[in-house]
């Protein structure tokens, strides 16, 4: 977290400086935001009854999108690219395996004690699509930004964690989750800051997932800022 938090502040800075720097020189072939940094709360939603969340569930991505402009004026472009991602979601679904075998339960279910820490991490390679609109040209760095798009990102890596009073259990790289998981983004705003949404079009766990007999549906939902850097 710390590793994280440290990279996405430099990154931040490098945005802001690089936002409020002029061109030395026109160039009228520019391309604009093509790495980004963002830090995000990431949600649960279509959630099995009894299944909530608790803390500050937190995602950070860095990554690089080719801008490619389809008119003169340069203002629409398209935006395909590369990144990585981290994801936490605190919640109170507790995540076991016995012998190989993958199950879920709610904390309340079971005797646990006082928890003090019940979270997933899913760790992803994200490649984003986007439509851009803005209102830049050669020489503005602030301007207004508009880019729907659509994100796809593939697990590579993923862990649990349970810590309470009757026990302290860590488990990685569990067959439960959806290797491919995609879907809908929105990034607008003006200048360094901007607003950031993310809606998930299929389920974090694949089709074997399930609590008390029903399917584990639950959807990320991630809101939070963005910075572009040139």
């Amino acid at each position: 977290m710390k590793f994280y938090t440290s990279l996405f502040l430099f990154l931040v800075s490098i945005a802001c400086l690089a936002q409020d720097s002029l061109a030395v020189e026109v160039d009228n072939k520019y391309r604009e935001d093509q790495f980004y940094a963002s830090i995000t709360y990431n949600a649960l939603s279509n959630n099995p009854k009894g299944v909530s969340q608790n803390g500050f569930s937190t995602g950070f991505h860095f990554g690089f999108i080719r801008d490619m402009p389809i008119n003169p004026k340069r203002n629409w472009a398209l935006g395909i690219g590369l990144g990585i991602s981290s994801n936490s979601y605190n919640q109170n679904l507790v995540i076991r395996e016995n012998n190989n075998v993958v199950d879920f339960a709610l904390q309340n279910d079971l005797e646990l004690g006082n928890v003090t820490k019940n979270k997933f991490t899913t760790y992803l390679i994200d490649v984003p699509f986007e439509l851009r609109w803005r209102t830049s040209n050669a020489t503005d760095y602030k301007f207004w930004r508009i880019y729907p798009g659509f994100k796809f990102s593939y697990l590579v890596y993923n862990s649990t964690k349970l810590k309470s009073d009757a026990t302290d259990e860590r488990l990685s790289n569990l067959d439960i989750f959806n290797k491919f998981q995609y879907g809908l983004t929105l990034s607008a705003g003006y200048g360094t800051w901007n607003f950031q949404v993310y809606c998930a079009l299929n389920p974090i766990f694949d089709g074997n997932a399930s609590l008390n007999g029903n399917s584990i549906d639950a959807k990320a939902l991630k809101v939070g800022i963005m910075f572009y850097i040139l």
